[in-house]
C-alpha cells in the first residue's frame, strides 16, 4: 500500500487530494496545525479515513516527527497562508509559513531519507501568483516570474528552494504553478466563493448585495477537484519537473458575476454589487491565463470542469446551504 503524507490537509486542496489517493487505495496522513484546530471536525468528517497528525511548517523537528510516523512514499506539500490579500497585513508571517515553512518541508524529507532523497517524491505547490506583473500572455514554465505580493513573493522563494533540492540532492521534487483553482470548499473570503454565497443569500431575500474590489480583474480559473489529479500524476512520473496546470482561458470579475447571477434567475446583477476601494490590491495582477501544453503532453493531464460549470456548482451549493442554514 502506498502512503501519502499532505500537509494543508484541512483545505479544499487537501480535501480533494486525500479523496483521490484514499480512491487510489493509498494510506493518507495530513498533517495539521494545533491540538484545538477548528477544522478537524471537518476533515474527519469529509475523510474519515485520513490519519492525523499535528505539526507546523515552521517547526522542522515536529515536520520530520511526522515523516517518521507517516513513513510516506509521497509527500504533498499544500500548507501555506494562502489568502493573498492577506498577506500585505501580515508579510512577515506568510514568508514564514508560505515560503520557509517550504525550505523546512524539503530539509525534512532530506533528513529523513538520509542517504537515498529521491525515495519520498516531493510535491510542491507553486502558484500562478508568482507571475504578478505578466512579462508574457499566456504564461508557461519558461515566463519570468515577477510576484506581486507577499503571498507570491513568499511562493516563489519556495518554488526555487524545490527546483535548487532536485539540482543539488537529486530528490524527486516538483512544483505544481497551479492557476485559481475553486470548489464549494473554497473558503468564503476568496473572491469566486464570496460571489458564490453572496448570490445564494440575495436569491433568498436574506443579503440585499455584496461588495467587490477591483471587477475588471481577469483569472485562470479551474476546478480545485481536477487540479489534484495534476499533482498526482506529477509525482508518477520518473523524472520530476515542473508543470503549470490550467485551464487555458481567462475570465474576469464581471463575467463571474454574470454566470453566478444568471444561475438564480437574476440577469441585471449591477444593482446589486459595491465597489469598495479597501478590496483593492495595492499592486493588483490584472491578466494571468495559462500555457498547460506540458502538462497535457507530458501528464495526459486536462480539466474536466469547465468555467461556467463550476459556477453552476458552486452556486447551486452554496443555496442548498444557506436554504439549510435558513430552515428554508
Amino acid at each position: 500500500m502506498a502512503r501519502a503524507l499532505i500537509t494543508g490537509v484541512t483545505g479544499q486542496d487537501g480535501l480533494y487530494l486525500s479523496e483521490l489517493l484514499l480512491s487510489k487505495g493509498y494510506e493518507v496522513y495530513g498533517l495539521m496545525r494545533g491540538q484545538n484546530n477548528p477544522k478537524r471536525a471537518l476533515v474527519e468528517a469529509i475523510v474519515p479515513d485520513v490519519k492525523i497528525l499535528t505539526g507546523d511548517l515552521t517547526d522542522l523537528s515536529s515536520l520530520i516527527r511526522a515523516l517518521e510516523i507517516s513513513r510516506p512514499d509521497e509527500v504533498y506539500n499544500l500548507g501555506a497562508i494562502s489568502f493573498v490579500a492577506y498577506s500585505w497585513e501580515n508579510a512577515a508571517l506568510t514568508s514564514d509559513v508560505t515560503g520557509r515553512g517550504v525550505l523546512n518541508a524539503l530539509e525534512a524529507v532530506r533528513l529523513y531519507t538520509h542517504d537515498d532523497p529521491s525515495k519520498v517524491r516531493f510535491y510542491q505547490a507553486s502558484s500562478s501568483e508568482m507571475f504578478g506583473k505578466v512579462q508574457a500572455v499566456p504564461q508557461s514554465e519558461n515566463t519570468l516570474l515577477w510576484p506581486r505580493s507577499p503571498y507570491g513573493v513568499a511562493k516563489v522563494f519556495g518554488h526555487y528552494m524545490t527546483i535548487n533540492y532536485r539540482e543539488s540532492y537529486g530528490m524527486h521534487a516538483s512544483s505544481g504553478i497551479l492557476f485559481n483553482h475553486e470548489s464549494p470548499r473554497r473558503g468564503p473570503e476568496f473572491v469566486t466563493r464570496k460571489v458564490s454565497q453572496a448570490v445564494a443569500r440575495i436569491s433568498l431575500g436574506i443579503d440585499d448585495s455584496v461588495t467587490l474590489g477591483n471587477l475588471d480583474a481577469r483569472r485562470d480559473w479551474g476546478f480545485a477537484g481536477d487540479y489534484v489529479e495534476a499533482m498526482w500524476r506529477m509525482l508518477q512520473q520518473d523524472e520530476a519537473d515542473d508543470y503549470v496546470i490550467s485551464t487555458n482561458e481567462t475570465h474576469s470579475i464581471r463575467e463571474l458575476l454574470e454566470l453566478a447571477f444568471a444561475e438564480v434567475g437574476i440577469d441585471d446583477w449591477a444593482p446589486y454589487v459595491k465597489q469598495d476601494p479597501r478590496y483593492m490590491r495595492p499592486a493588483e495582477v490584472d491578466l494571468l491565463i495559462g500555457d498547460s501544453t506540458k502538462a497535457r503532453t507530458k501528464l495526459g493531464w486536462e480539466p474536466k470542469v469547465h468555467f461556467p460549470g463550476l459556477v453552476s456548482m458552486m452556486v447551486q451549493s452554496d443555496l442548498a446551504e444557506q436554504k439549510k442554514l435558513a430552515g428554508l
